[in-house]
């Protein structure tokens, strides 16, 4: 909106800086930011007066959640996307479909996410609205949306430290585009379960898409490091920066002793934001390193299943993999901080593909 105001003016004087994305997506940040911490309390206290007794804890999980843990509201996750969503509208120019299709799945799984939020509270249980359903609503939002991107960027996959080397999908992109989003979102969901131990692995790997998202989006830069060229994808890093500002500012709340929870209201709408980063910037398979952390939570969840069910014994001491370190002694802080360092990392590592070529 600002943007297209002060195009209107002529870009005035010191106003010209609006024509930058990078100074945009610095003020999409700071915004989404200072919003953040100014709605924070507030929304709090209305979850908590709403909720009463708090986000129910898991039966089965670790002992110490029944008492460090018990009574903390959920649904945080609507601080993080009121911020976000507001702050990208106010600094976005408005006719990019890519930054309109990833706020459709972002709100999209949001909605999802406040459902079954909303189910485990009314009901005060840790079940929220059944699994085949919510998949299959996240696959709806999921498709629609690599349908569309795929009309624009077409159906290959395309091949990490190879230049110009993809796969030619087909029809076939949208199911596994689709799939990559539903991923990100549930993996991401698993991993929400530590004070803080989430958010700041969603900002690295978000951060990490914004700025592959403008390297790709620049025809001079896309051309340099010898990966496909995306007209638009530019524009996704003030949507990135609204990202980073409003889970900076919920992180501030959500810090250990956590006041409030994103729940699955916010988690599973900012991972469904940067599956879909990932299939808009043609970097789907980086997906897999960067959001390491969150593929090995979803993996240890599966791995313990299968073991149980086909022998009987489990490989972790509980899952995901973060209630395993629990089991061990770990100290919440020691885990949370040590999986931030681990995101920075598989971050770097990710961003090192751009070149590796």
């Amino acid at each position: 909106m600002i943007y297209h105001l002060v195009e209107w003016l002529g870009f005035p004087g010191p106003l010209n800086v609006v024509r930058y994305l990078t100074f945009r997506a610095g003020a999409s940040t700071l915004t989404a930011l200072l919003l953040a911490l100014l709605i924070g309390r507030p929304m709090i206290a209305w979850l908590r007066a709403r909720q009463g007794k708090g986000q129910p804890i898991r039966a089965d999980g670790p002992e110490s959640h029944l008492l460090t843990k018990k009574g903390t509201p959920t649904m945080g996750g609507i601080m993080i996307l009121v911020c976000m969503t507001a702050s990208t509208l106010l600094w976005m120019e408005w006719d990019r479909p890519f930054v309109w299709t990833v706020l459709f799945v972002t709100l999209g799984f949001g909605t999802i996410g406040f459902l079954d939020d909303y189910a485990k509270v009314t009901r005060n249980s840790s079940a929220g609205i059944s699994g085949r359903m919510r998949l299959l609503l996240e696959f709806l939002i999921a498709g629609a949306a690599v349908w569309f991107i795929s009309r624009q960027t077409g159906t290959t996959l395309y091949v990490p430290l190879l230049k110009d080397v993809g796969l030619e999908l087909g029809p076939g992109y949208i199911a596994f585009g689709a799939l990559v989003i539903v991923g990100a979102a549930n993996a991401v969901n698993l991993t929400d379960g530590l004070d803080g131990l989430a958010i700041m692995p969603v900002i690295i790997a978000a951060a990490t898409f914004g700025i592959i998202a403008y390297l790709v989006g620049n025809f001079v830069f896309a051309d340099y490091l010898g990966v496909r060229f995306v007209r638009g994808a530019g524009e996704l890093i003030v949507v990135v920066g609204a990202i980073v500002g409003a889970g900076l500012g919920f992180l501030w709340f959500n810090a250990p002793p956590a006041a409030v929870f994103m729940g699955d209201t916010g988690s599973l709408a900012i991972g469904g934001t940067i599956g879909t980063l990932a299939v808009i910037t043609n970097h789907e398979l980086v997906l897999l390193l960067v959001g390491g952390l969150f593929v090995v939570e979803a993996l240890s969840v599966i791995v313990q299943v299968a073991s149980f069910r086909m022998t009987g014994r489990r490989v972790f001491l509980m899952a995901p993999i973060h209630h395993h370190f629990e089991k061990k002694g770990w100290s919440e802080p020691t885990i949370v901080i040590r999986f931030w360092i681990i995101s920075i990392v598989l971050a770097l590592a990710g961003l090192a593909t751009l070149k590796l070529r």
